[in-house]
């Protein structure tokens, strides 16, 4: 009987600190800085890449990096329902 509470108890612990653990980092809020997965660059690149980005493109680098980045902020802003401050 004894054995029996220590592992429900045990397993009980383990349901609620992983339950608090996922509440934790669902209500982060978004963070740019904080390091992103494989999925997260390969889906920002083909944003950017269809956004008119060209990373071969290394002549007028600058600009259409800075135009890609502005037109991938703005679609992004218009997905959320968001503003965009200029």
């Amino acid at each position: 009987m004894k054995i029996v509470s220590r592992v429900g108890l045990g397993a009980l612990l383990a349901a609620v600190s992983m339950s608090t653990a996922f509440a934790q980092t669902s209500a982060r809020p978004y963070d740019p800085s904080a390091p992103k997965t494989r999925a997260q660059v390969k889906a920002d690149l083909a944003d950017w890449r269809a956004a008119g980005y060209d990373p071969l493109d290394w002549i007028d680098y600058p600009e259409n990096a800075q135009r890609a980045s502005r037109i991938v902020a703005q679609r992004r802003a218009q997905g959320s329902g968001g503003t965009m401050a200029q």
